[in-house]
């Protein structure tokens, strides 16, 4: 018997083919590759806030496999909605990279006044307004290598780490944020697979290949934002990690001008649980005014 080819769907940036490419790899059976094109990739006019709760950088790339062009779909967690689709399921998270973000050009604590520095991103703008209020923000969106040249001319611009070790661009690092000064978005930095729900032979192969702790440091930002009902437009970090065999989880949201932060933060064996404590947490703080 012919040995079943897998179809990964996958947008067509260099850093989608990366990831899907690794998915095939780590998987280790045969596979090709469904190159989707997203109205987010089509359209780079469109700001993240108006994009922001859509699901614009998976819907479709959801659509190939759901109409059977392709078996599975890779994403990066960070932009997979929190509502999960009822025929699909989300079958495995592999290792996780670097979750932090970082920074190409000028290092960060050599900023002049006033520097201007790229990103598209309201979390990041937020929270590095909190550490240094006179930065101007110039949204710049597109693929790492599009974001990279809209970046010349900049001071400095912010990426997420992971995209640049991935793509080999390790080198352009300047800076690296940590977590209690630059919160990473809700999954950076892991990627995340979608299968048919009915797949039963897909979702066995995907669950043998994944990472328990990458799958539950995920589980858990992913309920915390879930509980806070918000998306990629607004100013909202969590981060979880293994502490002493413990599941630890730190969660910010902050103002647009990032004057004000909520923070909050928990342990325990059930990322679900955790997450939706930790978010209960932030929400009696008062998480919602912030929200808006």
């Amino acid at each position: 018997m012919t040995e079943r080819v897998i179809r990964i769907a996958t947008r067509a940036s260099d850093l989608a083919l990366w990831q899907a490419e690794y998915c095939g790899r780590v998987l280790g059976r045969p596979y090709e590759l469904v190159k989707v094109k997203t109205k987010a990739d089509a359209d780079l006019t469109l700001s993240l806030k108006a994009l922001s709760g859509q699901g614009v950088f998976v819907k479709e790339v959801q659509q190939a496999v759901l109409d059977g062009f392709a078996d599975l779909a890779v994403h990066s967690a960070k932009d997979l909605p929190t509502q999960q689709l009822d025929s699909l399921v989300l079958a495995a998270i592999f290792e996780r990279s670097d979750p932090r973000d970082a920074l190409v050009g000028t290092k960060f604590p050599s900023l002049p006044k006033g520097a201007r520095v790229g990103t598209s991103a309201p979390r990041r703008q937020a929270m590095l307004r909190r550490l240094r209020p006179d930065l101007e923000f110039v949204d710049i969106r597109g693929n790492i290598q599009t974001r990279l040249e809209k970046g010349r001319g900049l001071d400095a611009i912010v990426v997420a780490k992971a995209a640049l070790d991935r793509l080999g661009l390790s080198e352009m690092i300047s800076y690296v944020f940590e977590p209690e000064e630059l919160c990473p978005q809700v999954g950076q930095g892991a990627l995340a697979v979608e299968c048919r729900s009915t797949d039963i032979e897909l979702v066995g192969w995907l669950a043998a290949k994944c990472d328990a702790g990458a799958f539950a440091a995920v589980t858990a930002e992913r309920a915390l934002l879930a509980q806070l009902g918000s998306g990629c437009s607004i100013p909202v970090g969590a981060y979880a990690s293994q502490v002493e065999g413990e599941l630890s989880l730190y969660g910010i949201v902050a103002s647009p001008s990032g004057e004000t932060t909520i923070e909050a933060s928990g342990s325990g064996d059930d990322p679900e649980i955790l997450g939706l404590e930790v978010g209960n947490n932030l929400l009696e703080q008062g998480a919602l005014r912030l929200l808006g």
